[in-house]
């Protein structure tokens, strides 16, 4: 399966939501499924997913879908 595929799948199950309600324009805190617990559960699935371990700072600074896509650069994973 393909990064992106993968990455958005990920956004979908960790939060709970329903696809039609998934935009890559989403943010933290602009949905009510993506709080704090939410987003310790996205960072879990997306470091079990594609094998890394994301340092403190990328997860404070992973604001939104395309923010993490960035993040996810760093460590050689390409959406």
């Amino acid at each position: 399966m393909e990064n992106k595929k993968k990455y958005q799948d990920i956004f979908v199950e960790s939060l709970a939501i329903d696809l039609k309600k998934f935009d890559e324009k989403i943010k933290y805190n602009e949905i009510e499924e993506w709080d704090s617990i939410g987003h310790m559960t996205l960072m879990s699935a997306l470091e079990e997913e594609f094998k890394i371990t994301l340092e403190t700072d990328d997860i404070v600074d992973f604001s939104s879908f395309e923010k993490g896509k960035e993040i996810l650069k760093k460590y050689g994973i390409s959406i």
